[in-house]
């Protein structure tokens, strides 16, 4: 079983990564979303901390969003303890278009960041904004496979990381709480 899931992620990642150097464009943008891609998103939550509307409730999701952020970031790093897997330009799989990294491939630090904004937005109720942070994760997480440097089970392996961030996230950090209104208020 786990022969033919390898086979079936090593065909997906080669597949995608093969549009690769096909079109100079098409590698330019895909390079700049994978290198800009979450500044970018980051920037998208961060500047709403001023926006007048709903003040307290935008807060608290832009607060969740950046929890969900850390803590998914940093469950990738535990995992990376006991996961220690090669990257596919490492063996062959895919053609490296940038620098190698020098951490291990599984789960995609990318996929994580990015899904774990869009996943704080939807489980919050903000459901056009999380929509829209979904399609941009989705398009950074692509990106990595797309460059060579991740699988696809990598990718799906970031997403599960940040929705289990995101859940914890949302679950233990309350709106109502006394910690949430100092946090709001600041600024």
């Amino acid at each position: 079983m786990w022969s033919l899931f390898y086979q079936y992620d090593v065909g997906i990642t080669h597949f995608i990564n093969n549009f690769s150097r096909q079109n100079w464009i098409a590698d330019a943008v895909v390079t700049a979303v994978t290198s800009i891609g979450i500044p970018l998103m980051v920037l998208a939550v961060a500047g709403q901390w001023w926006s007048r509307s709903n003040r307290t409730q935008t807060r608290h999701v832009l607060l969740t969003s950046g929890f969900s952020f850390l803590l998914a970031i940093a469950l990738n790093q535990i995992i990376l303890l006991f996961v220690q897997r090669v990257r596919p330009y490492e063996v062959g799989v895919t053609s490296l278009m940038g620098q190698a990294s020098l951490d291990s491939s599984f789960p995609s630090d990318h996929a994580s960041a990015a899904f774990a904004i869009a996943f704080a937005f939807l489980l919050r109720s903000r459901t056009k904004q999380g929509s829209i942070f979904a399609i941009c994760a989705s398009v950074v997480a692509l990106s990595r496979v797309y460059i060579g440097t991740h699988y696809i089970s990598d990718v799906f392996g970031g997403i599960l990381t940040a929705f289990a961030a995101t859940i914890f996230v949302c679950v233990a950090y309350r709106e109502d709480s006394s910690i949430n209104m100092r946090l709001v208020k600041l600024f």
